[in-house]
Formats: structure tokens, sequence, C-alpha cells
């Protein structure tokens, strides 16, 4: 996660300090927790596009992820046909 300006748009380099910092930190959690914590991580904190782009970086290979990291994607949540819009929960009674 980032706080500049256009946090959507990192270098791969970046995205990959980014995912190894996560996985490194989980590394010291226990095994069978780690990999669903990296996904958990990213799936709530990075945006689609931060998303997208590790996944293309993946696909290539994924050349300087840990292998950590790499285990995870799989529970990493893909943006587009799995983009869920948010559920907005109505009060009984709304009829907006």
């Amino acid at each position: 996660m980032s706080h500049d300006a256009d946090a959507g748009t990192q270098t791969p380099e970046k995205l990959i300090r980014m995912a190894n910092q996560i996985g490194t930190f989980f590394l010291s959690q226990p095994k069978n927790t780690q990999t669903e914590g990296i996904a958990t991580h990213i799936n709530k904190f990075w945006e689609p596009r931060m998303r997208r782009q590790l996944f293309a970086h993946i696909d290539k290979g994924g050349d300087g992820l840990l292998p950590i990291v790499k285990d995870a994607s799989a529970l990493i949540r893909r943006t587009g046909c799995d983009e869920k819009a948010p559920v907005q929960s109505r009060a009984p009674g709304d009829t907006a």
C-alpha cells in the first residue's frame, strides 16, 4: 500500500519489494497461516490495479518474488471477472 498520488500504478520492482515485505512478515507466523495471511493482507489493502500488476508479473514467472508470495497468489483475488461490487446492506423498510 502506498500514499503516493498515483498509488495504483507501481513499478514492478516496487510491487515486488512490497509483496516480499508482506511475505517476510508472515514468515514469522505459524506455518499453517502464512500464505492465507499474505493473501488476506493483499486482498484487503491492495487496490485492484496493484493486484493486476502483481499478477501480470507472476504470469511472466514472478522473478524476484519470494516463494511464499507466489504460493499465496493462489488465494489472492484476481481482478476482473471475480471482482464483485460491494454489497449494499439496507435497513428493513428501506426502499431506496
